[in-house]
């Protein structure tokens, strides 16, 4: 059944048939006593746990003395084809803006989840898993004013801890430190990180490839969470300048800009890419007959060091292939600014049913996401075929190459969205996956139904419901599971099976209910626009999201993160009865609803007369302050035919059977 989407919100101002709403208190005798609802439960105070600080302002932004420390790194990388050896060599300088001097400084090393003794061996199904030796560490040495010495380390799983011979003081100290090593790219185990064969040569993307130095925040202090695969990253934001050196007849598609493009390019791809940069048109780069020719090299022997630089990010990828076919178009952002959208995938992918329009969904997701929420800063976006199938990171993705249609636009809408969460909006992945996946997922649908004039829309059936679908009936399979965990469980605690359910699927939709029946498009969009732009390259925590939304859209909404976010109850209102008041509809008509599960929600009621006609009326949450069951008194202006309590089917409402009165 296709949902009418229009907000109950905006039906409010549709009124003109009812000349008053009253929620009148019941009489015990007539109240549901079947009823689980609890509304002192629900509607009970204090529900932040602590007030607004100087760090986390009380309406949701920042405060006044926030901080956030900071990472700078330049890395000479080789990638050895031969033995898929990647080595590297890391200069870090690492400011220190808290208040508190450091004695000891950790450091991330993402490859040694893939190690045998790893601890992400023991969670979930590891069965399959295959390994390598993760990180090896061939040295680390700190710079102490001119004088280099070597570091004291010791390493614990995925987490690297570098003792300070002289501490690193508050305010603006600064480390330098310097971390040689070398790894083994791992093939299809690797996920997010992996190389696999196609017919003209490797793919290679490389991704959580260098030591990245662990969060210091004034919230936890140091964030050493090891990496168990499914909560993902935290990082600090700078700048990244990095050099990577491979075969000459390898191409590099890499996060940020390309530095020296003359040495790495031929005089044609130069110009094509100039031609792209200003096209609406997807235009080809590196043709599928060109190859294997080595004239679309500048070089046919030895090898190439690629140069690229991305500022103000928290990370950086790349992918690396002789197989790559490359095609690139103009990204229109507003005020004026341009960027360049561009696609890397092999022969295996190519033709518009598949990868051909890869660039074009890429493009045309920027320009919404831009218009719509926030400008995307990279100089350039990438979309890289491989087989991580669906991994983000700040100005390039990995989607799979087998994907094709509905299937390819989904999952590069997605995974380029993450640019905006987590990559804009810094939150904590490792604690907190529901604000990046979540957040994401929500924004897809919109991008969805604006991409061609729908042509892949409604996202929301096929995002929401696994099965397709109403979204608010897929949800129930999350709500009645008592098995499922809540939205605010550790990502790494919640079951694969849950995973998406939970973390994507129930947070997309609950934004979807606040935007589309609590609050308002208008109120809900302002608000998120500033909760965006109020922690653009920042650390945010769920409670600044909650307080930004209350503040910016004027809301309470504490009900609703109690009823979403921390559990997962249920939500089942009923047309208990409706009779004319005096037997005589132009004295209007008197409704009973009963709420008989735990959530409370406000809802639309529907009023058919015989005659065709139909008005609605928004009833508020306030309408359930005090009782399980609320009478509602409506003016006529003719006989009815029925109630229908949220006739868009927009709630999620466990029993439907009781949502339609007849007379």
């Amino acid at each position: 059944m296709e949902i009418k989407k229009t907000s109950a919100f905006g039906l409010f101002f549709t009124i003109i048939f009812f000349s008053s709403v009253i929620a009148q208190p019941v009489s015990p005798a007539r109240t549901d006593t079947m009823s689980e609802f609890q509304p002192s439960a629900l509607f009970s105070p204090l529900f932040y746990t602590s007030p607004g600080n100087e760090r986390d302002a009380s309406n949701g932004a920042p405060g006044a003395a926030y901080w956030q420390n900071r990472c700078d790194y330049w890395i000479d990388a080789v990638l050895d084809t031969t033995k898929n050896k990647f080595s590297a060599s890391d200069r870090i300088i690492y400011t220190n803006n808290s208040h508190d001097s450091l004695s000891f400084v950790w450091v991330q090393l993402d490859q040694n989840i893939y190690k045998p003794d790893a601890r992400s061996n023991f969670t979930g199904d590891s069965s399959a898993r295959g390994h390598t030796a993760g990180f090896t560490i061939d040295a680390v040495t700190i710079q102490y004013g001119n004088r280099l010495e070597k570091g004291e380390y010791i390493i614990t799983d995925t987490r690297m801890q570098v003792r300070l011979a002289h501490s690193l003081a508050p305010r603006g100290g600064q480390l330098k430190m310097f971390i040689h090593y070398h790894y083994f790219v791992p093939g299809a185990i690797g996920g997010r990180t992996d190389y696999f064969s196609t017919k003209n040569g490797k793919i290679y993307e490389i991704a959580q490839w260098f030591p990245r130095m662990c969060v210091y925040d004034s919230r936890v202090g140091w964030n050493t969470l090891p990496f168990l695969g499914s909560g993902e990253f935290y990082l600090d934001y700078g700048n990244i300048d990095y050099r990577v050196t491979v075969p000459w007849n390898m191409i590099i598609a890499g996060s940020g800009q390309l530095m020296n493009p003359k040495e790495v390019l031929t005089t044609v791809q130069l110009q094509r890419l100039d031609a792209a940069r200003g096209s609406d048109q997807t235009l080809m780069i590196r043709s599928a007959q060109e190859i294997n020719d080595p004239q679309s090299r500048p070089k046919q022997q030895g090898t190439l060091t690629w140069h690229f630089s991305m500022t103000n990010t928290r990370d950086v990828a790349f992918g690396a292939s002789s197989s790559y076919i490359w095609d690139a178009a103009g990204v229109n952002l507003p005020e004026n600014k341009k960027c360049l959208a561009m696609s890397v995938y092999p022969i295996e992918s190519a033709g518009n049913d598949s990868w051909g329009r890869a660039t074009e969904y890429l493009k045309s997701s920027i320009e919404y996401f831009s218009k719509k929420w926030f400008v995307y800063p990279y100089p350039v976006a990438v979309n890289q075929a491989g087989l991580a199938g669906g991994m983000e990171y700040p100005g390039i993705v990995f989607d799979g190459w087998k994907d094709k249609g509905r299937d390819l636009y989904g999952v590069t809408a997605h995974e380029i969205g993450h640019n905006w969460f987590p990559m804009i909006v810094g939150s904590d992945e490792r604690r907190f996956a529901w604000m990046d996946e979540g957040f994401n997922t929500f924004i897809d649908v919109y991008a969805s139904d604006e991409f061609h004039l729908g042509e892949y829309a409604p996202k929301r059936d096929a995002e929401y419901a696994p099965k397709g679908g109403n979204p608010a009936a897929g949800i129930l399979a999350v709500l009645r599971d008592p098995e499922a965990p809540v939205i605010m469980t550790a990502p790494d605690a919640i079951p694969e099976s849950y995973r998406h359910g939970v973390t994507y699927f129930k947070t997309a939709f609950g934004l979807t209910l606040l935007r589309e029946q609590i609050l308002g498009k208008d109120r809900f969009d302002y608000a998120f626009r500033k909760y965006i732009h109020s922690w653009s390259y920042k650390h945010p925590v769920p409670e600044d999201f909650f307080r930004t939304m209350e503040n910016a859209a004027g809301e309470d909404l504490s009900w609703f993160w109690k009823e979403w976010f921390f559990h997962n109850w249920e939500f089942d209102a009923a047309v208990v009865s409706a009779k004319y008041t005096g037997n005589d509809y132009a004295q209007g008509v008197d409704i009973r609803i009963a709420n008989r599960k735990q959530m409370a929600l406000p809802f639309t009621l529907e009023l058919k007369y015989v005659n065709g006609d139909s008005t609605r009326m928004m009833i508020p949450i306030e309408a359930w302050f005090h009782k399980k069951e609320i009478s509602i008194h409506a003016d006529l202006t003719s006989p009815l035919a029925s109630v229908i309590l949220d006739p868009d089917e927009a709630l999620p409402d466990s029993d439907r059977g009781k949502n339609v009165f007849t007379f």
